[in-house]
C-alpha cells in the first residue's frame, strides 16, 4: 500500500481526479483531425461552424463524456465483484453481463430487426440486468445460500451459455453480424450523449449508494459468519451489491458494448495504492476506470491512422498480459 494516511489518500484521490479532467481534454484534442486546446477553447467560446469545431462539439466531447462514465461504471464494478466473490480475477465478464447483453442485442437485431443504437442501449441493459438476476438465482440455489464460489461458476456458466447462442445466431445468418460489429467490439466511437440520459438516472445513484454501503463491504470481506456476528444483514449486502453491478456493469455495456479487462485491472492497481479498505477503493476505482478508458481510446486512434481501432481491443491488448500476470501469481500462491 502505498498511501497510508487519510490525508494522502484524499490528496491522491484529488489528483486522480484532476488526471481524470486532463485525460478528458487529451480525448477532446488528440485525434485525426489536427486541433489544439486553444480550437478546443473556441469551438465553446466562438463557435464558427468549422469541420475543426464541429468534429470538437459533436463527436469529441460526446465521446469524452461517454469514456469517462463508462470506466467509472466498469472501475466500481469489478471492485464490487472481486469483494462479493471474493475472487481476484472477478469482473463483470464473469457474471456473464457482456454475454448476456451481447445475446440479446443480436436476438433484437435477427428477430425484431432493430437497428438503432438507441434502442441497443435499452436492449442491451435490459439483458445484462436480466443476466446478473439469473446468476444470483442460480448462486443462491442450495442449503448456504447465495456463496462467492457459487456466484463465480453460475456467472461463468451462464457467460458460456449466452456466448454459445449468440455465435450460433451470427453463424445462421450472417448479415445480422454487420449490423451488430461495431457494438460487439465495444467503442465509444459515434456514440451520443444522449445514450447516457436514459441510464444515468440509475447509474448515479447506484454509485451514491455504493460509497454508502462500502463500510459494509469491508466487513462482509473480512468473512460472513464476522459480519453475520456483527449484526449485519449479509442477505440483503449481497442483493444491493448485485443490484449495483447490474446497473452500472449493465449502463457500461449498454452504451459502449462489452469492453474486457477493465474490471480485472483496476481494483488491484487501485487496492496496491490504497489498500483493502473499500471505502478508498471504490472511489479511487471510479477515477481509475475512467482514466484507463479514456487513455486506451486516445491510443486506439494513432494505432492504424487513419482509421481506428475500437477501445475494447485496446483494453483488451493491455488487460490480456496483466490477467496472465494475476493468474500465474495466484497459482504460485495456491
Amino acid at each position: 500500500m502505498m498511501l497510508r494516511s487519510v490525508q494522502m489518500k484524499v490528496m491522491g484521490l484529488i489528483i486522480g481526479i484532476m488526471l481524470l479532467l486532463i485525460c478528458i481534454g487529451l480525448s477532446i484534442v488528440l485525434g485525426y483531425t489536427d486541433t489544439s486546446i486553444k480550437t478546443a477553447f473556441e469551438a465553446f467560446q466562438a463557435f464558427n461552424g468549422s469541420n475543426e469545431h464541429i468534429v470538437i462539439q459533436n463527436i469529441r466531447l460526446p465521446r469524452a463524456i461517454i469514456g469517462a462514465v463508462v470506466g467509472i461504471c466498469l472501475g466500481i464494478a469489478g471492485a464490487m465483484m472481486q469483494a462479493l466473490t471474493k475472487n481476484p480475477l472477478a469482473s463483470p465478464d464473469i457474471i456473464g453481463v457482456n454475454a448476456g447483453a451481447s445475446f440479446f442485442i443480436v436476438v433484437a437485431v435477427m428477430i425484431f430487426s432493430v437497428n438503432s443504437l438507441q434502442a441497443f442501449t435499452w436492449i442491451a441493459f435490459v439483458g445484462a440486468a436480466l443476466t446478473v438476476v439469473v446468476v444470483y438465482f442460480l448462486g443462491s440455489i442450495g442449503k448456504e445460500g447465495l456463496t462467492p464460489i457459487k456466484l463465480t461458476l453460475a456467472g461463468a456458466a451462464i457467460a458460456a451459455f449466452f456466448s454459445s447462442l449468440t455465435q450460433g445466431l451470427l453463424a445462421v445468418d450472417e448479415s445480422s453480424l454487420d449490423q451488430v460489429l461495431f457494438w460487439l467490439a465495444g467503442s465509444v466511437q459515434g456514440r451520443k450523449v444522449e445514450m447516457l440520459y436514459g441510464i444515468l438516472p440509475y447509474i448515479v445513484p447506484a454509485i451514491i449508494v455504493t460509497f454508502f454501503i462500502a463500510s459494509k463491504i469491508n466487513i462482509l470481506t473480512i468473512g460472513e459468519d464476522v459480519a453475520k456476528g456483527l449484526g449485519q444483514r449479509t442477505a440483503l449486502v449481497k442483493i444491493i451489491s448485485g443490484i449495483i453491478i447490474a446497473i452500472l456493469a449493465g449502463g457500461a455495456v449498454a452504451v459502449a458494448g462489452p469492453i474486457s479487462f477493465v474490471g480485472i485491472i483496476v481494483p488491484h492497481v487501485v487496492r496496491a495504492i490504497v489498500g483493502q479498505d473499500y471505502r478508498w477503493v471504490f472511489p479511487y476505482s471510479a477515477v481509475a476506470g475512467g482514466i484507463l478508458i479514456l487513455l486506451a481510446d486516445v491510443a486506439a486512434r494513432y494505432v492504424i491512422m487513419p482509421q481506428e481501432i475500437p477501445v475494447g481491443v485496446m483494453t483488451a491488448v493491455i488487460g490480456t498480459p496483466f490477467f496472465i500476470y494475476m493468474a500465474r501469481k495466484g497459482a504460485k500462491a495456491s
